[in-house]
């Protein structure tokens, strides 16, 4: 088993989308290493510590931040 997980494996885990998981990377929620472009779309990995981390202490994401709202 790997210690990097890629977006599909995430998103499978926490029963969302890629989208979402992608979404999670760009605001800060999640931290993903980069990986250099193989083509349009940018890859990224997260270390299975990260994900056990945020398992534990949940995602520490509020929608709010997204639509620019006050939470």
């Amino acid at each position: 088993m790997s210690d990097l997980l890629t977006v599909q494996e995430v998103a499978k885990i926490f029963r969302v989308d890629d989208t979402t998981v992608r979404r999670w990377i760009k605001i800060g929620a999640l931290e993903a290493v980069t990986l250099p472009h193989v083509n349009e779309r940018t890859s990224y990995r997260v270390k299975r510590s990260t994900l056990e981390q945020v398992l534990c202490a949940g995602i520490g994401y509020d929608q709010s931040q997204e639509k620019g709202g006050n939470a």
